[in-house]
């Protein structure tokens, strides 16, 4: 490493935040410039561990100690190179990533892990701003035809790794601009929409061409892109939300999460909300059910849309600020974690079970029913008594996961194996339907951003060998053993 006890010298060190009194006023991103030195400094602490356990961490492989001692030293364009290597999106990966690899660092042992995904995200700016991120159509064309429906992270990321392999690329997207969840589910203030267009306006002088409003079963069908194009990758995400079976929850006022979020970014990119259609937070008490970071962001938004009031509930117990001995390192650690969005204003609280949401003479939502629980261990729980009350609610947000992806005029045509889950089933990322591949979300349940990107990666070297017979695009494994 450019720094050998660079770990002994500096302390773990992020980019501030903009005064949270300020920031709801807006949906810009929330953090504050910070020096380049200080990045590099903060690259220098990784240390030479000997086994990097980040790379098991991070979904994608990414070659972390390798970027981190070309960032310490100030060689912005290995750094560039390394990471691209492995990651078509790091733009993306290093503002909203959880950042697993943080958590399997060897340093976090017994101190705070180096700030990988914000050395990630410095190198993916310095390599826009250095002139490097320039399209790069292939040299020859194959003459093969693939079809991706869906442009979220796996999309996006099948679509440039096949392109690369010299196929013609056609993304179809249902709604009316590409990302996916990037663009109408995580919030502005997570993640500006500009880093999508710029990335799309590579992708489209490389050659990928996008049809926006195409929506399967409706403007076109999986038969038909089925007899047109060689291969065809289904991208579609796991956006069937989960609903709260409680009496009561057909009361207006009560919403899934993604359908407020959506509306949001939609309205902060410049677009008329009809007002029958229009979910909003302004002076009312908002209860955002389900403790994740769809939840969180449901928080952050509401807090700029001005709400009274906004409470979080969550069912189960209040995590330990401590790994507990089951959830040891290397591990995603189970603890409880604070979001920017509720350092803007928010009461948390655990432990709850809804029973009923009250109406009011209109038939709106006014109130949710709770009661408390007892947590007996993991899995059992009782209610304590004279512990139920009613807490008032005029806006209502179910965040509590998704069930499946939205695959029925998919089915519909073809009669796919699925997963107990409900997900696509697949060998070497193909559905049991010979040249219809899956990736993402759509087979792997509802994941992150950074799993999505890699499975796209892959699911594209998987088409490339069906379609050719082998494949010169990298994968996860053999990126290991690349030298640089």
């Amino acid at each position: 490493m450019g720094i050998a006890d660079g770990f002994l010298k500096y302390n773990r060190e992020l980019p501030g935040t903009r005064d949270p009194k300020v920031r709801v006023n807006d949906s810009n991103e929330i953090y504050l410039p910070f020096p380049e030195e200080k990045t590099k400094q903060q690259a220098s602490r990784c240390m030479d561990c000997g086994i990097p356990f980040c790379h098991n961490g991070c979904p994608l492989g990414n070659l972390i100690p390798d970027f981190n001692d070309a960032v310490s030293e100030g060689d912005w364009e290995r750094a560039i190179r390394v990471l691209y290597r492995t990651n078509n999106f790091p733009e993306f990966t290093g503002r909203i990533c959880p950042a697993p690899c943080e958590s399997s660092c060897v340093l976090s042992i017994n101190k705070p892990a180096v700030t990988i995904e914000h050395i990630e995200k410095s190198i993916a700016e310095k390599s826009f701003e250095m002139g490097l991120v320039k399209p790069e159509p292939p040299l020859q064309r194959t003459g093969k035809k693939v079809a991706v429906v869906g442009s979220g992270p796996a999309g996006l990321a099948a679509a440039a790794q096949l392109n690369k392999a010299g196929h013609k690329v056609t993304v179809f997207e249902k709604d009316e601009k590409a990302g996916g969840l990037l663009r109408y589910g995580i919030p502005d203030f997570k993640l500006e929409k500009w880093t999508i267009d710029r990335r799309l306006v590579i992708l489209e002088a490389e050659g990928i061409k996008f049809k926006y409003n195409r929506k399967i079963g409706q403007d076109t069908t999986l038969k038909k892109l089925y007899r047109k194009y060689d291969a065809v990758l289904l991208c579609i995400g796991s956006t069937k939300p989960r609903a709260i079976a409680i009496p009561g929850n057909h009361l207006k006022g009560i919403h899934f999460a993604m359908d407020y979020l959506g509306l949001q970014n939609r309205r902060v990119d410049g677009a008329q909300i009809a007002p029958e259609n229009d979910i909003n937070a302004f002076g009312k008490h908002v209860l955002v059910i389900g403790g994740g970071d769809t939840g969180s962001d449901c928080v952050g938004t509401a807090n700029r849309h001005f709400a009274k009031s906004v409470t979080q509930l969550q069912y189960r117990f209040m995590p330990s600020s401590e790994r507990h001995p089951t959830n040891p390192w290397p591990e995603v650690p189970v603890t409880l974690s604070s979001s920017s969005s509720h350092e803007e204003g928010c009461e948390r609280s655990w432990g709850w079970l809804n029973k009923e949401f009250i109406a009011d003479e209109n038939g709106h939502v006014k109130g949710l029913r709770v009661v408390e629980l007892e947590w007996k261990n993991q899995s059992e729980y009782t209610e304590k008594p004279n512990s139920e009350r009613i807490l008032p609610c005029d806006l209502a947000l179910i965040a509590i996961g998704y069930e499946r992806p939205e695959h029925d005029a998919f089915t519909s045509n073809f009669k796919f194996e699925l997963d107990r889950r409900g997900n696509f089933k697949l060998n070497d990322w193909q559905t049991n339907v010979p040249g219809i591949f899956s990736a993402g979300d759509a087979c792997r349940g509802q994941s992150l951003v950074v799993w999505a990107i890699s499975d796209g990666r892959e699911a594209a070297r998987a088409i490339d060998v069906y379609l050719m017979g082998s494949s010169e695009l990298p994968s996860k494994e053999l990126s290991k053993y690349q030298l640089f």
